[in-house]
């Protein structure tokens, strides 16, 4: 029987997903995990890939057993949450049918990245600090409706990679801007910096984030995108250049890839 794992991690502690022969992921966690609380090996298959440092909010992975699960789904939960490190966490865990896979059957993944403008010491675990100045972030947006659509993305993957094709459907992307929750908590609401909901927020709104969503993605391609995407919004080119980059341009030719702490797997539907 194939099981359904739903979890989350923090990916500071980790060389990113899938298992690597001389330093610590994801992957290689959880089956050691799995393997200790059900009594044998049990290899585990993940949704995809993430680089490291990369985050999850909510990952899917399956793994196969023959039979019923020897306890009750919370039990289960439990009892593998007290064996993972902090920074892994299950959430549940439920039968699915044999041929529904972690990775292949996956429809639609969802990517969020986040950004803030000004040095903040409670955000800058899981966001950049990008102090460029005076970022156009309606450019930005303009710039993310060239990605929607079926492209060939090599521009944005890493070189040296083994896919067998580099084309993805992109449903959506977009910048935003958000409120930080320490900061929604110990603001009043007179006193809060939040922009009205009338009025769009100012280029200088100091917490912002990149949300992008597509049926794949190819290795290091959400970072590469935030990166050019960036450029966009200093000024170095202009929306347009997004579009030229998809069809014609290198990964050399593409901006420089963020940082990976602040980039998070964020859902995964099927």
């Amino acid at each position: 029987m194939r099981y359904f794992l739903c979890l989350s991690y923090d990916g500071s502690a980790f060389c990113g997903w899938q298992i690597q022969p001389s330093a610590p992921s994801v992957q290689q966690c959880l089956e050691s995990a799995l393997s200790r609380l059900l009594g044998r090996p049990v290899p585990v298959t993940g949704a995809g890939r993430t680089d490291t440092a990369v985050n999850a909010y909510h990952y899917i992975a399956h793994f196969d057993w023959d039979g019923i699960l020897p306890f009750e789904a919370s039990d289960f939960n439990y009892k593998l949450n007290a064996i993972l490190p902090h920074g892994v966490a299950v959430h549940s865990v439920s039968p699915v049918a044999d041929d529904l896979h972690a990775r292949f059957s996956a429809k639609r993944r969802e990517y969020t990245y986040f950004i803030h403008r000004q040095k903040d010491p409670f955000v800058r675990s899981y966001s950049w600090q990008c102090g460029y100045p005076g970022l156009d972030f309606e450019a930005m947006n303009q710039a993310c409706q060239f990605l929607l659509g079926t492209h060939d993305f090599t521009c944005f993957e890493k070189t040296g990679t083994d896919n067998k094709t580099s084309i993805c459907t992109v449903y959506d992307a977009f910048w935003a801007p958000y409120t930080p929750s320490h900061i929604q908590i110990m603001e009043s609401e007179e006193g809060s910096t939040v922009p009205g909901a009338c009025a769009p927020p100012p280029s200088n709104y100091p917490y912002w984030y990149f949300r992008i969503a597509a049926d794949r993605f190819l290795r290091n391609m959400v970072r590469a995108t935030v990166g050019t995407l960036i450029e966009v919004g200093r000024g170095k080119h202009a929306p347009e250049w997004v579009a030229e980059l998809i069809e014609s341009g290198t990964r050399g030719d593409a901006g420089e890839s963020v940082p990976g702490h602040a980039l998070f797997l964020n859902k995964v539907e099927y």
